[in-house]
């Protein structure tokens, strides 16, 4: 029999985490590297964010190899604060054994990206949820406008929270970011550019084949900061298998939120608002950035905009 507790949380929006990625550039498992005085890593602060801000849930999609360790150093922390589950992206989740087989061959040796996390989570999800980063930092205010947003009744849209390019470069790399085109309020389109970093002459995004395009400092990008209904999941299963059918074979093609989002908007099947928050980002795209995030998660405890311990 469902408890109070449990019942007070349903209907609630639920946090989705992606928490299964490799973390090449990075050098190691940077969802699990511990950011804060106490061992708190950068979700800890995010799940946090969430609580406040009315989430009921939150859903953490891991890799099974990482399985006991998560358990061991993010949710052994949570105690009963959190009420949460857990979703597995593998390789071979969700993916026809004959499309699996080749992409094997071919020298695959990961999952298909965002779009197939998500759809890894599908069984988990029957109210409005968001989905972020486990690896970035999205700010206190970001949550509030997208919780406010999924607890409006008989949701019917989805939503973003953008953030200002020049917010969200590294000073160590290239970065990618999902650029956005905003009309009336909404979401117009998202090209998912791979290569950008600072030059002396402002922002670029360099192509594979060397071409350069200059991208102003205000450009709205995308975070991976996502709302959505749960009636999404046959359109993403759609375009999933779409991907499937034209990538999936290869060894190296991933499938990404942004694209599924322009994909939504482009064909008039979503709606996406855009949710103005004025919020800071900051994450660990490269070893490098460690430091300065420590920084300031120490001067956000400082000011008193978190406790010293999170979880008590």
């Amino acid at each position: 029999m469902e408890n109070m507790k449990e019942m007070e949380k349903r209907g609630k929006p639920v946090l989705v985490v992606l928490a299964a990625g490799m973390g090449s550039r990075y050098g190691g498992l940077k969802q699990m590297d511990a950011l804060g005085r106490n061992g708190e890593v950068l979700l800890d602060y995010s799940v946090f964010d969430a609580l406040r801000s009315g989430f009921g849930k939150i859903v953490f999609i891991i890799r099974r190899d990482i399985e006991k360790d998560f358990e061991a150093r993010v949710l052994a922390r949570f105690g009963g604060a959190a009420t949460y589950d857990i979703a597995y992206q593998e390789m071979d989740s969700l993916i026809p054994a004959e499309v699996y087989a080749e992409a094997k061959n071919a020298g695959r040796t990961k999952p298909w990206g965002t779009a197939h996390a998500l759809l890894c989570a599908r069984e988990k999800l029957d109210a409005p949820f968001a989905v972020i980063n486990a690896d970035d930092f999205y700010g206190r205010e970001a949550f509030d406008a997208i919780g406010a947003f999924l607890s409006k009744p008989n949701l019917k849209n989805g939503g973003i929270v953008p953030y200002s390019l020049k917010k969200t470069l590294s000073p160590k790399g290239a970065v990618t970011r999902g650029i956005c085109a905003i009309k009336n309020g909404a979401l117009a389109s998202v090209d998912e550019l791979k290569s950008i970093a600072r030059e002396q002459a402002g922002i670029f995004n360099t192509d594979t084949d060397g071409s350069k395009r200059f991208l102003p400092e205000d450009t709205p990008v995308s975070m991976n900061f996502w709302g959505f209904p749960p009636t999404i999941f046959t359109d993403l299963s759609r375009y999933f298998g779409d991907f499937l059918a034209v990538s999936g074979k290869e060894s190296k093609s991933e499938c990404y939120l942004p694209t599924f989002a322009d994909w939504l908007v482009k064909n008039d099947l979503l709606d996406i608002e855009v949710l103005n928050a004025d919020s800071e980002w900051f994450g660990v795209t490269y070893q490098e950035d460690k430091a300065s995030a420590m920084d300031r998660i120490a001067e956000l405890v400082a000011q008193g905009v978190y406790p010293d311990v999170l979880w008590k």
